[in-house]
C-alpha cells in the first residue's frame, strides 16, 4: 500500500513561483532553504514525512509525519524552523499544492 502518483501536483489556482537557484552558489547557512513531502512505508501504510533542510550545512532544520496530505503540517514544520533559525535567504520548493497554498504561503 502506497499513495497514489502525483503527490507533488500545483493546484490550478495557486501561484507559481520561479525557480531562483539555477546557478547560485551556496555559501553560507541560512542562504538557501528547502522542503519536500515523502511518504514512509509502515506496516499498516504509510505517513507522509515532510522536512526543512538547510543547503549550505544539510542540516534537517525540523521535521513532521502526518497521515494526511494537508498543508497543515508543513506550514506548523516551517513555523517551527523559522522560530529556531531566523528567516532563510531563499526558500525553496516544488510546485505542490501543499507549498503553492494560501496557508503555506501566507497568501
Amino acid at each position: 500500500m502506497a499513495p497514489g502518483p502525483n503527490t507533488s501536483k500545483a493546484h490550478s489556482q495557486n501561484k507559481i513561483y520561479p525557480y531562483l537557484l539555477r546557478g547560485l552558489n551556496i555559501t553560507k547557512p541560512n542562504q538557501v532553504w528547502s522542503t519536500d513531502v515523502t511518504y514512509v512505508r509502515l506496516p499498516r501504510g504509510f505517513v507522509y514525512l515532510v522536512a526543512v533542510i538547510d543547503w549550505y550545512s544539510r542540516k534537517a532544520l525540523s521535521w513532521r509525519v502526518s497521515n494526511t496530505l494537508d498543508s497543515s503540517f508543513c506550514v506548523e514544520c516551517l513555523n517551527e524552523a523559522l522560530l529556531k533559525y531566523g528567516c532563510p535567504d531563499i526558500f525553496n520548493t516544488d510546485q505542490g499544492c501543499q507549498f503553492t497554498s494560501a496557508a503555506f504561503t501566507g497568501g
